[in-house]
């Protein structure tokens, strides 16, 4: 069982999420101000559902309800997904790693070394994120990019940075934290300024994922590539689906 890897680099021209700009009238625009003002309409509330898992909830909760999980599971995230896919996931996050080849390669002609800022989203726990550096620096001999991990829960973020007491990059300025929401980074982020966004197994859990990719489209330099590594069906195999599913 082999999830699919979804890789894609950013266009100069071309946004992953398109939206058609208001239309603007500046006549319209004088008449309504001349006009009496008109009471204020209450804003229609979001009826609009979303999955959890093999259920349907609505939207405005899920974003709580995959707090209330990944808090309960921090310390066990690793264990759970050895369940899911019969630890078979180790591999397939190796496998994405070297796939990227992360990490600026070594220089020709005397030519400077660019570092790479990555951005690994939804990677609380730092298991790709510490891939990326191992891969940079043991592959690429490049010890100067940096991995910046972001997650919406603070308690998987704060998994992720006792498992960095295991590693060379718990004190390293080439390891960040970030608490934050995929579908709406903070200003720290900013446009334009990353080589590398991943997100692995973490996009289902994303409530509007069009926000999400809106958002890296913006933070994503021209050129630079989305990675998305995520569990899919197995519809070919009706049992093993059905346990699966389970």
């Amino acid at each position: 069982m082999r999830p699919p890897t979804i890789s894609a680099k950013r266009s100069p021209f071309k946004s992953l999420v398109s939206h058609l700009q208001p239309y603007r009238c500046l006549s319209c625009s004088l008449r309504l101000s001349q006009s009496p003002s008109q009471p204020q309409q209450p804003q229609p509330q979001d009826d609009s559902t979303t999955h959890f898992g093999f259920q349907s909830i609505p939207s405005a909760a899920k974003t709580s309800r995959v707090s209330t999980v990944f808090s309960s599971v921090a310390t066990s995230y690793d264990t759970m997904n050895d369940l899911m896919s019969l630890g078979i996931h180790r591999l397939w996050k190796d496998h994405f790693v070297r796939s990227l080849n992360p990490g600026s390669p070594p220089p020709t002609n005397h030519q400077r070394r660019t570092p790479w800022t990555m951005l690994d989203v939804a990677g609380g726990t730092g298991d790709i994120a510490f891939r990326l550096l191992d891969h940079s620096t043991l592959i690429n001999g490049d010890h100067d990019s940096k991995v910046i991990v972001s997650d919406i829960n603070p308690s998987m973020l704060s998994e992720g940075q006792k498992r960095a007491l295991q590693t060379p990059y718990a004190h390293s300025p080439r390891l960040e934290w970030l608490e934050a929401n995929a579908e709406a980074l903070p200003p720290s982020v900013q446009d334009a300024s990353i080589d590398l966004y991943t997100v692995a197994f973490g996009i289902r859990n994303f409530t509007h994922k069009h926000l999400a990719l809106r958002e890296a489209y913006r933070v994503l330099k021209p050129g630079g590539v989305f990675a998305c590594l995520e569990f899919s069906h197995v519809d070919r195999f009706p049992l093993f689906n059905a346990v699966y599913k389970r």
